[in-house]
């Protein structure tokens, strides 16, 4: 149980490694950087990716060492024969900061998870998005589960607060799954850690690349939180898990901007590495591409330390008898 920063670092680097025997294969749709993949490697499940971004396929490969295919998936793309199939459809259509078009909407990657679901025929799949989708679009979610059960399989979803599983952030997400036996979600801690247990003595030190927010930026923020009645800042407080991770609040907009609060009392944006830690990455994992394109996948990555559990949670499912039965 990680309770420390080096108790927390060091789990994270002995539990997310590829071992050298991987017992089955999953196609990893809309993969990102890997974050989703990387959690199945670790567990034994070797992986293969489809991103469009390029960026996103050199990280994957560059750290899992494993086949990134970069293009565009739609429901007319081929995929090889897989004993899982997993991925993150694109969330934009169904996220609470978007425009909420749902099915309507052309980055909705629903169409082709489906599509590749009926072509492969995999022993059992799994999907994760926005915690939005089932809340806000449940005439459109209770269609796509139909079509998922019209395919042969059970399916099952459930809602997670990934504090609860080794995440150091308030991070909510869903979770579908489809099998044809019996698939148990994995269990949550009777523990969280803190973003300071996170970040160790990173949190009060001063890197060579830090941006510090400029005092204009400074009076913005606090113009921000006094319209908006904001009791706590939203500085990161280490006493606690940080507010959820996304690429807009990485590298974007001032007000909502994760920062660092020092004791002299600048802020600084925090760090690609921060970043990556904060959302479960071990610390030898490279991102490629420039640091937008490097806070952009982290935020929009599957933490892998929350991947590794679900993992563990779908070989138990499958060595539970043909097809989990």
């Amino acid at each position: 149980m990680p309770r420390t920063y080096n108790d927390y670092i060091d789990y994270l680097n002995e539990t997310i490694c590829i071992p050298a025997v991987q017992r089955y294969e999953a196609i990893d749709l809309f993969a990102g950087c890997g974050g989703l993949s990387l959690g199945f490697e670790a567990a034994g499940i070797k992986t293969m990716g489809y991103e469009m971004v390029g960026d996103c396929c050199d990280s994957y490969k560059k750290n899992l060492k494993s086949e990134c295919n970069q293009k565009v998936i739609d429901e007319n793309t081929e995929f090889p024969a897989a004993d899982i199939i997993i991925g993150g459809p694109p969330c934009q259509p169904f996220s609470r900061r978007g425009k909420q078009k749902g099915k309507n909407d052309t980055r909705n990657g629903f169409p082709a998870f489906i599509e590749a679901v009926r072509r492969v025929q995999p022993r059992l799949w799994l999907c994760e998005n926005v915690k939005g989708l089932p809340e806000q679009n449940i005439e459109y979610f209770q269609a796509v589960v139909e079509q998922l059960k019209g395919l042969g399989y059970k399916v099952e979803h459930r809602i997670f607060q990934l504090v609860q599983y080794d995440v150091p952030q308030n991070r909510e997400r869903l979770v579908i799954v489809g099998h044809r036996g019996r698939f148990v979600f994995p269990q949550p801690n009777d523990y969280i850690v803190t973003a300071g247990e996170a970040l160790g003595s990173m949190a009060s030190e001063i890197p060579e690349n830090a941006a510090f927010l400029t005092p204009s930026m400074d009076a913005y923020i606090a113009k921000y939180e006094a319209a908006s009645k904001c009791r706590n800042p939203r500085d990161l407080h280490l006493d606690r898990p940080a507010r959820t991770l996304t690429c807009r609040n990485l590298a974007g907009s001032t007000s909502d901007m994760h920062r660092i609060k020092l004791p002299d009392g600048r802020r600084r944006r925090i760090t690609v590495r921060e970043a990556a830690r904060l959302q479960g990455f071990p610390d030898w994992f490279e991102f490629v591409g420039t640091e937008e394109s490097q806070y952009t996948q982290i935020g929009n990555a599957v933490p892998p330390i929350f991947a590794y559990k679900l993992a563990k949670a779908v070989i138990d499912c499958l060595q539970g008898g043909k097809d989990g039965i």
